[in-house]
This record gives C-alpha cells, structure tokens and sequence, in this order.
C-alpha cells in the first residue's frame, strides 16, 4: 500500500469505492451496448449473405433457363420450314412409286431418285430424321393408324405398310408416320351348329 491510501479518510476511501464502482457499472453497460449492438450487426451480416445466396442462385437459374431456350430456338428454329419441306419430300416419293415405261420415263426416274437422296441427306445434317417403321410394333407416340388390315403375315399390332412417312426433329417429333396397322384375323364360326 502507498502512504497517501494510508491516510486516506474512511469517507474518502467511500468516495473512492463509489467511483470505482460508478465506472464499473458504465463499463458493464458499455459492454452491454457493445454486445446489442454486435448482435445486431450478426444479424445484419447473415441477413444480407442469405440475400446474396438467393440472388446468386436467382442468377444462376435465369442464365441456365436462357441457355436452355437458346439452345431449344436454335435447336427447333429449322421446325416450321422442315414442316413445309416435307411437303416436296412426300410428292418426290409418290412420284418415285410410279412404274417406268421406257427410257425417258427412267431418266426421268433416275433424276428424280438423286433428288430425293440428295433432300434426304440434307435433311439428315440438319437433324431431321425419317421415320421408317415398317415391321415395328405400332407406337401411337410415333405412328398414326390410318387402317388396321387383318393379316397372316405379319404380327399383329405391327406396322405393315408405311402410308406417308414420319420424321422427327432433333428427337421431337415433327410428323407421325402414317401407317397400316396389322390385325390377327377373327377367329372363324363354325356354321354347321
């Protein structure tokens, strides 16, 4: 102890204690505030790092859903004029189906045969594919039934003869192939009963 606590009065060494109790609890309610006020600021701080992690998840989902509509644009851009095209595609077809009678109706044939491969195979690079089901078992997904036609030959609920044919876009059906569906034949009755 130092001489001056020595001689301090009984009401000064009071008044001291009382200071340093007054400060004491100034200290304690700093403290107190400090903390509110920290928790505060926590709070804050995860409040505004949940909102970054929407919006960066938000962002994400809007630059994935634009790639994804770009690349499907793209991707069925070629749909409405494969559509139409088809058109020439059917028409070189049924005239492919016609008999040749002499020689200039061959190359006539001829010419209109390495159209048809060279339309086919241009429509191949673009990703638009014929449907060619014969022998398939019918699929309504792919295949629309125009006539189901009994048949020994064939297995029933097959396709037995391609009327137009399908094609598909990229995977995505454009047009069904028109078909003649096959059908076991009815059993007979006995009409002697």
């Amino acid at each position: 102890m130092s001489n001056n606590e020595d001689l301090q009065t009984p009401d000064e060494q009071v008044e001291e204690v009382t200071e340093q109790a007054e400060k004491d609890q100034t200290f304690e309610e700093k403290v107190e505030s400090l903390t509110a006020e920290l928790n505060k600021a926590l709070e804050e701080v995860a409040t505004h790092k949940d909102v970054a992690i929407r919006a960066k998840a938000e962002s994400e989902n809007i630059r994935r859903r634009a790639e994804r509509e770009v690349s499907n644009a793209s991707k069925f851009a070629l749909e409405r004029f494969a559509k139409e095209i088809l058109a020439v595609v059917d028409s070189l077809e049924k005239a492919l189906e016609h008999p040749v009678e002499n020689d200039a109706q061959a190359a006539m044939h001829q010419g209109i045969e390495l159209t048809h491969k060279l339309l086919i195979d241009t429509l191949n690079k673009f990703s638009i594919e014929q449907i060619s089901p014969l022998g398939d078992a019918f699929d309504p997904g792919l295949h629309e039934a125009m006539v189901m036609q009994e048949s020994d030959e064939h297995e029933p609920n097959s396709v037995m003869q391609v009327i137009q044919m399908g094609y598909s876009l990229n995977g995505r059906l454009i047009r069904p192939a028109r078909v003649i569906v096959a059908k076991g034949k009815a059993p007979e009755i006995d009409q002697k009963a």
